[in-house]
């Protein structure tokens, strides 16, 4: 095992203007589980590539532990790779498929088939070693899949969104299998998924890509709590966080007909600037004395516990969307007009330009 290091890695593609990734700086520690996340053609999946050798880098080097494997071909170095399609040999079995890379490696029979062995029991498997793939299940094969890596005892594992072939309900319980099985077995883990829920449950960190620069690396708590800019603040969480323009007054931000406590900071440096103010769902409560913002709900989602309010609140003349988690056994219904408020220190400033975060971290 080992750890993973970008230092300014950037791939330019030819006949592109722009890098789809650039200048990547990141250190993945011995034994991390780091997600990659961000939308589509952010560049998470080229960065991937790039530790893989699949990529060619244009500019910058990566290292696993303390060696350069820039310009080192795939097979030496040292990483099993787990991708989306799961690509298991249909006239194989699940023992002969989790095992051919041991076999193409010239592994001693006997030890190969108790390394298959020891990641069938892992990953409950046995009962299914003589089958072949076609008789598997979808969640079944991405765990053959896995097990093909895991028999190979890399410094790195790779994960290229493994589980976005399974339908919703077991995609929920892979997800748990696999960060559980991560850390059993305490190997470097590369994830790379556009599901920013996946990255909440699953990552020690989480490094969130756009366009090909990363934009903040960090614990789960931490990208949720003190985001680094309006783009992390918007894609982290779900429902994303309510995301509007406003401006800085005297004692906070302005936010409706009521002012935002903020820190003193940020209030100190910025009255009068015009500012995006960002609170999540949860964080937005119906004002009891009715100063706020006045919205009209639109749709009402039930979720037993919870429910979400979707609406729109007129904001200088313009219609902005909102949605605010409410208890999902008593709340207002569609078509009624609320008033809301938010819940002091729990409110995010960015500027307006830039997107980058003004105030302090909250409070946790």
């Amino acid at each position: 095992m080992a750890s993973v290091t970008f230092e300014s890695a950037t791939r330019l593609y030819q006949g592109t203007a722009r890098s789809a990734v650039e200048n990547l700086n990141l250190t993945i520690e011995d034994g991390e589980f780091l997600v990659l996340v961000g939308p589509s053609g952010c560049g998470k999946s080229t960065s991937l590539r790039m530790l893989a050798g699949l990529e060619e880098i244009n500019s910058g080097r990566i290292l696993i532990g303390d060696r350069d494997v820039t310009n080192v071909p795939p097979k030496d170095r040292d990483i099993a790779m787990v991708f989306q399609n799961y690509a298991l040999y249909p006239h194989m079995t699940v023992a002969e498929n989790m095992g051919f890379a041991l076999k193409i490696a010239g592994v001693p029979k006997a030890e190969r088939a108790e390394r298959v062995l020891e990641a069938a029991k892992l990953l409950d498997l046995e009962p299914y070693l003589e089958r072949k793939p076609k008789n598997l299940s979808g969640g079944q094969r991405q765990r053959v899949a896995m097990g093909r890596a895991i028999v190979r005892k890399p410094q790195v594992f790779l994960m290229d969104e493994p589980l976005s072939n399974l339908d919703a309900k077991l995609r929920v319980q892979t997800r748990t299998q696999i960060a559980s099985l991560q850390r059993r077995l305490g190997v470097t883990t590369v994830y790379v998924t556009h599901d920013q829920t996946e990255a909440l449950t699953m990552g020690d960190r989480i490094a969130v890509l756009k366009d090909g620069v990363l934009q903040q690396v960090g614990t789960p708590r931490e990208l949720y709590e003190q985001p680094a800019n309006d783009f992390v603040a918007g894609f982290i969480g779900s429902p994303a966080m309510n995301i509007f323009p406003s401006h800085m007054v005297t004692g906070g931000v302005q936010v409706g007909t009521t002012v935002g406590v903020v820190d003193a900071q940020t209030v100190k440096n910025s009255v009068g600037k015009s500012v995006l103010v960002g609170i999540r769902p949860e964080d937005l409560v119906i004002a009891k004395d009715g100063k706020g913002l006045s919205v009209k709900i639109d749709v009402v989602e039930e979720l037993g516990a919870d429910g979400y309010l979707y609406g729109t609140v007129d904001l200088d003349g313009s219609p902005h969307p909102i949605v605010i988690r409410v208890d999902g056994r008593k709340h207002p219904l569609r078509g009624e007009t609320v008033v809301v408020a938010p819940v002091p220190k729990h409110i995010h400033v960015f500027d307006a330009e830039s997107g980058v975060r003004l105030s302090a971290p909250v409070e946790v």
